[in-house]
């Protein structure tokens, strides 16, 4: 454990995870690099550079609450505590009529984008509450498609 604040981002292995769990161990965070690959997590970490803070590369599946927890149980081991959640994972599929999406993509892309975040946050909210000193802070990244849906994305928007 290391005096360090504690950030896990989800999704961290490309994009704006990797852009935001990069930023937060360059800024001295402890950073827990959460996605399903880890070949993908550990190269954006080797990506990041060397940095006084620790990073960690977690492969999960947000989709599943036994995963979720067995991560926070992992980053509690590893530094003791939550200060930030960023949920920022999430899926799509390609543009397709509602007729056409296979249950199947539909529970997939659900499963990501809202029990992901919802099992993510819960686990965090409680960390944070039971840790010395209590708090922290969740942020849940959303997708523009919230306020201008694009056809064709019916599971996503």
């Amino acid at each position: 454990m290391t005096n360090y604040k504690t950030a896990i981002v989800t999704g961290a292995g490309t994009g704006i995870g990797k852009a935001v769990a990069t930023a937060l161990l360059r800024s001295g965070w402890n950073t827990v690099f959460c996605g399903r690959r880890k070949p993908v997590l550990n190269k954006a970490i080797d990506d990041a550079g060397s940095t006084q803070a620790k990073a960690l590369a977690v492969a999960c599946d947000i989709s599943k609450a036994d995963q979720v927890d067995e991560m926070f149980e992992t980053v509690a081991a590893a530094f003791g505590r939550v200060d930030l959640l960023f949920n920022n994972a999430g899926t799509s599929y390609k543009s397709t009529l509602i007729d056409e999406i296979p249950v199947e993509v539909w529970n997939e892309v659900i499963g990501v984008n809202l029990t992901g975040s919802f099992l993510c946050a819960r686990a965090a909210f409680g960390a944070m509450r039971r840790q010395q000193p209590m708090g922290g802070r969740i942020i849940n990244n959303g997708s523009v498609s919230a306020y201008a849906p694009r056809p064709g994305s019916v599971p996503y928007t």
